[in-house]
């Protein structure tokens, strides 16, 4: 049984068993924090950290300096629907330039996917945006999951591994991949902190987009793996 075991761990790389996990987790997570959007009432956590960026007695008041709130809202543009638009074309006209296009394919599959799913997730679940605060910047869709936080994993994880590939050594590879989990993480809290999601909406969209993207990069990894996509593409 040791030797069958071991065996199966040798086929199996770190990097797709790391994959598998993040997806099995992302869905765990996703699907517990949807009874939490579905519940007649916000749970403690969601209004405790949601009250805990504003000041004490001032719901309508944003915690920290002045100068945050305009930081905040510069942060949650990365996760907005133009910029990453904006950022996803460039790099699929970039590829396309360089004659990749099985990697602009599948960037624009992971990306275009995950907006159609983020879409079609809000309108299953059906939460209304938190009334608890102020809002600082205007928002009309639902709530859960969090749109900026899930694109924002899909898109700048994707961009990110793909970014990988192309450089050399393991420090500047893990870098660039911090960078884009930092990047995603910094947009969610910009969403929290700006009173237009619940934490649980924040946290969803993670999940979902963490998921999403490593199921894309397991897809395109079998792809090439089998010759469907070539490794050039």
């Amino acid at each position: 049984m040791k030797d069958t075991a071991s065996t199966l761990l040798n086929l199996i790389e770190f990097p797709v068993l790391l994959a598998g996990l993040v997806i099995a987790g992302g869905l765990w997570g996703f699907v517990e924090l949807m009874e939490v959007a579905r519940a007649t009432a916000p749970h403690a956590f969601d209004t405790e950290i949601l009250l805990a960026f504003r000041q004490a007695g001032q719901p309508g008041v944003p915690a920290g300096p002045p100068w945050l709130e305009g930081a905040m809202r510069d942060i949650t543009s990365l996760g907005s629907t133009s910029v990453l638009v904006l950022i996803t074309t460039a790099t699929i006209i970039y590829l396309l330039l360089i004659r990749r296009p099985g990697t602009a394919l599948l960037i624009f599959i992971a990306v275009a996917g995950g907006q159609l799913l983020s879409s079609l997730l809000k309108v299953g679940v059906d939460r209304p945006r938190p009334e608890l605060v102020s809002h600082l910047v205007n928002e009309t869709s639902l709530s859960f999951p969090s749109g900026h936080a899930m694109l924002s994993a899909v898109t700048y994880l994707t961009l990110g591994s793909l970014a990988a590939r192309f450089l050399h050594g393991r420090a500047t590879k893990v870098y660039v991949l911090s960078l884009a989990v930092l990047t995603t993480v910094l947009v969610g809290v910009s969403r929290v902190y700006l009173g237009v999601h619940w934490p649980s909406d924040v946290l969803a969209g993670w999940c979902a987009g963490f998921a999403w993207a490593m199921l894309c990069w397991l897809v395109a990894r079998l792809l090439q793996r089998r010759k469907v996509v070539s490794d050039d593409a």
